[in-house]
């Protein structure tokens, strides 16, 4: 039964470190609600996606960037509730400045995420499967994931992710993905 779950002692982003670290491709199916994420449990999957578009879909909204930091990190909140699964929670472009990079990095610290995965798209973002995509500066990508650092008290893993390639071509992409480490 649901209510009667204990949460383990380590933290979920204690667990994903250990996933990632071994020698397996960890595959996180993409989860948009409770009930999906507790499917993916049965399965045997051992780590889960919250995804942005999923959940932008669920609410019947297109994946543009429409959703709020606040109804990402509850929804995430609801799957946490439910699963031991570690959980990785797309916000997409961080729902702003880096500023508020900072902020939803704490907000999804203290719901109990294992990583935040954040994209260098512009706002409004599109879905990284369609055209017309722009990304930002990398400087400005930069200080997004310095924001997300030092907001991270909980140490989630912080995820960078780039849509260069479909921009600006695949050197680009790797330029960008060296500059986020």
């Amino acid at each position: 039964m649901v209510l009667s779950r204990v949460k383990p002692q380590t933290s979920a982003a204690s667990s994903l470190r250990r996933l990632i670290s071994g020698r397996s491709i960890v595959v996180a199916p993409g989860v948009f609600s409770p009930i999906v994420a507790q499917l993916a449990e049965r399965a045997g999957f051992k780590a889960i996606y919250f995804s942005g578009g999923g959940f932008a879909n669920l609410l019947g909204m297109p994946d543009l960037g429409v959703t709020t930091m606040t109804e990402v990190a509850e929804a995430a909140r609801r799957v946490i509730y439910v699963s031991q699964l570690p959980l990785i929670v797309d916000v997409d472009t961080g729902f702003g400045e880096a500023v508020n990079v900072m902020r939803a990095v704490r907000e999804l610290g203290r719901a109990g995420a294992a990583a935040a995965q954040i994209e260098d798209q512009v706002m409004p973002k599109r879905c990284g499967h369609l055209e017309g995509k722009e990304v930002v500066e990398i400087d400005e990508m930069v200080k997004k994931l310095v924001s997300a650092r030092e907001a991270n008290a909980s140490e989630i893993i912080i995820i960078a992710r780039t849509d260069a390639r479909a921009v600006e071509g695949f050197d680009s992409a790797v330029e960008r993905a060296k500059a986020y480490l």
